[in-house]
């Protein structure tokens, strides 16, 4: 079987772990000095890893820059009230990038996290994206 793991690029640790615990009610499970930390309470490890404005992540990569930037993988949340998940965020310092939209799978909100990331809330209903599935 094949395991996920989820790592989010930050530049300040304290700051990251503040937002990601009380916008997700997740926990610290591990922390790995001031190089990183890894969450629980999400059905996969998410892991907090710090690493400084300006560093290339790999040949041919633009610096990490911590502005709201686009990348084709962003992070789903799956909730069950998407209105107080929604609040929660906000309260933690997301930045808020759409209303509650309603489609035919269910509600879905777009945020940006405290370091430029795009993640989105998701409330499913009836059969979730089996409501839209040919």
């Amino acid at each position: 079987m094949t395991e996920l793991l989820v790592n989010i690029d930050v530049d300040d640790l304290a700051r990251a772990v503040d937002f990601y615990t009380r916008a997700f009610e997740l926990g610290v499970k591990r922390r790995f000095g001031a190089a990183g930390v890894e969450l629980a309470g999400a059905n996969a490890s998410i892991f907090l890893l710090v690493k400084q404005p300006g560093s290339v992540p790999a040949a041919g990569a633009s610096p990490r820059d911590y502005r709201r930037h686009w990348t084709p993988v962003h992070l789903d949340f799956i909730v069950g009230d998407i209105a107080a998940a929604r609040a929660r965020l906000l309260a933690a310092g997301a930045t808020p990038e759409s209303e509650i939209q309603t489609h035919g799978y269910g509600k879905i909100a777009q945020f940006a996290d405290p370091f430029g990331n795009g993640i989105c809330l998701i409330e499913f209903v009836g059969r979730g994206y089996d409501e839209i599935a040919d």
